[in-house]
């Protein structure tokens, strides 16, 4: 796996736990006075380890 792609696929990965996070300890998010949904991190979470793990099997594919 080129540097690059694995440095963007654990950014993304990083991304996803964050939001997993949120959810977990149920970490309230305000920005400029409103209050974020909790499913913003649901969908946010997913979206980005959906991309985590699309990259990470393209680029173990390609190698081969």
């Amino acid at each position: 796996m080129k540097p690059v792609s694995m440095i963007t696929t654990i950014f993304l990965f990083l991304i996803a736990a964050l939001h997993l996070t949120r959810l977990v300890l149920g970490v309230e998010v305000v920005i400029a006075g409103s209050t974020m949904p909790w499913w913003t991190s649901l969908f946010g979470g997913l979206f980005t380890a959906g991309l985590g793990i699309m990259l990470w099997r393209e680029n173990r594919t390609l190698g081969q």
